[in-house]
């Protein structure tokens, strides 16, 4: 489903990525797991097309998209700030994907009472962003992320900011979310717990 093949970036002098690759499969979830500085979250931004590596490659499906622009990856990516849009309502972040892709009145409206369900904020649409908890943002950030359908999801530290027993609630959830909808996902974390609970697989990066 997804390979990064001997990614290379470097800012100035400095390498942060050396030929590093990794394959996904499809509906599988993998979790890139390291301290701060070992190039994590620059292997997030190459896959979703922020960053252009200086050597590599990127392949979606069989097709080199490395030089395709991220707006046409079809890859989707929650942030560990949830940066959700605060003039707009849960239901209008949701459906703020769809609304790019044209989608009709009706398609959207059912894709996002759909989400709102999954993600377990019913009755939620309606409500204003500055209204929500730190655990359901993180819920509506998911929720919007997974709107459009993605080939694959990028979760950069998804979970930080939340307080031990709501990060291992949602943790666990977020587990069960992404194999009920059979999401091919690559989660950024540092921490080994949540990675063992989430993914189906870790990769450690500099060791």
């Amino acid at each position: 489903m997804l390979a990064v093949v001997d990614i290379t970036v470097r800012f100035g002098e400095i390498t942060v990525l050396e030929g590093m690759s990794l394959e996904l499969a499809g509906g599988e979830v993998v979790a890139l797991v390291g301290p701060s500085g070992v190039g994590k979250s620059t292997l997030l931004r190459v896959v979703a097309g922020l960053l252009r590596p200086d050597a590599g490659s990127v392949v979606l499906d069989g097709k080199d998209i490395t030089a395709l622009p991220t707006h046409q990856r079809n890859i989707g990516l929650m942030f560990q700030n949830e940066q959700l849009f605060p003039h707009m309502s849960v239901t209008d972040n949701i459906a703020f994907g769809l609304r790019m892709q044209h989608q009709s009145r009706t398609a959207i409206a059912g894709r996002v009472t759909e989400l709102l369900q999954l993600v377990g904020l019913d009755g939620f649409g309606e409500r204003d962003i500055d209204r929500l908890s730190g655990g359901e943002a993180k819920r509506v950030a998911l929720a919007r992320a997974l709107a459009p359908k993605p080939v694959v999801l990028l979760l950069d530290e998804p979970l930080t900011g939340l307080d031990r027993e709501l990060h291992d609630r949602l943790a666990i959830d977020l587990a069960a979310l992404l194999r009920a909808t059979g999401t091919t996902a690559l989660l950024v974390t540092h921490d080994a717990e949540e990675a063992a609970v989430i993914a189906d697989r870790t990769v450690t990066m500099g060791t």
